[in-house]
């Protein structure tokens, strides 16, 4: 008898701690997915953020690489424009006359007739040194040098002035500058006959600039019964607002 009670008190207790556990499951069950969602989350969460690391680090090459792109196209288009110039000096013979450097335009001051260029003493240039176009038109010469760039007197500077002839007549006279890129032939007879049109270039009289180089055509005539000689407004050859690129005369082969 004693041992039926026992063993009825062993089952039920076996059947009780089912019961119990099943209880104890039953609660647990939804914190233990809650706690799982969250883990999940979590690790969403995580992931998410190493993801989106992950994209702005490739964002941030993405635009490396197209700011390498674009500095490699501006310096073959510098390439392309300097290879022009030198393609249009050689074209014109300009090698044949005149050792040249290449420079370009990097600053202009209109209202002083100044400019400046990315080339100085290191690479050989010194005060005085005409530049010019490739179209082998006169843009000024040398005014100051450093060591990485120049300062160019523009021939229009009222501070310029310089020895000129009329091309293909024996007409000379003496080129200054106005000022605000305008500039003149001054000490011509009034005798002398002169066209609207007519080509100026240099003469090397004065030794500041070689014989030939264009300076301008003539705008205008003036003339004055008290003056004995003419004023002759010249619209300069060279624009300013066009050009980039300059050539300096660093020595003359002629």
């Amino acid at each position: 008898m004693v041992g039926i009670l026992v063993i009825s008190a062993t089952f039920s207790l076996v059947f009780f701690q089912k019961e119990i556990k099943s209880f104890f499951f039953s609660i647990s069950s939804p914190i233990q997915k809650n706690f799982w969602g969250m883990g999940d989350s979590v690790s969403g969460f995580f992931g998410s953020i190493s993801e989106g690391k992950r994209i702005w680090q490739e964002n941030e090459e993405l635009k490396l690489k197209i700011q390498s792109l674009i500095a490699e196209n501006v310096a073959l288009l510098d390439l392309k424009k300097e290879n022009e110039s030198l393609r249009g000096a050689l074209d014109l013979g300009l090698k044949n006359e005149f050792e040249l450097s290449f420079a370009e335009i990097v600053s202009k001051d209109v209202s002083q007739d100044f400019i400046l260029i990315d080339k100085g003493s290191k690479d050989g240039l010194e005060k005085g040194m005409p530049v010019i176009t490739w179209q082998k038109a006169l843009v000024g010469r040398i005014y100051e040098v450093y060591d990485g760039f120049s300062k160019v007197i523009l021939i229009s500077n009222k501070e310029s002035s310089f020895d000129a002839q009329i091309s293909g007549q024996d007409i000379s006279g003496v080129v200054k500058g106005k000022g605000n890129l305008s500039l003149y032939l001054d000490f011509v007879a009034k005798e002398e006959e002169i066209k609207k049109d007519d080509i100026v270039i240099t003469t090397a009289l004065s030794g500041i600039f070689p014989a030939g180089i264009l300076v301008g055509k003539i705008s205008d005539i003036k003339k004055s019964d008290l003056e004995p000689f003419q004023e002759d407004g010249i619209l300069p050859t060279f624009d300013l607002k066009a050009e980039r690129d300059v050539f300096i005369i660093t020595n003359y082969l002629k």
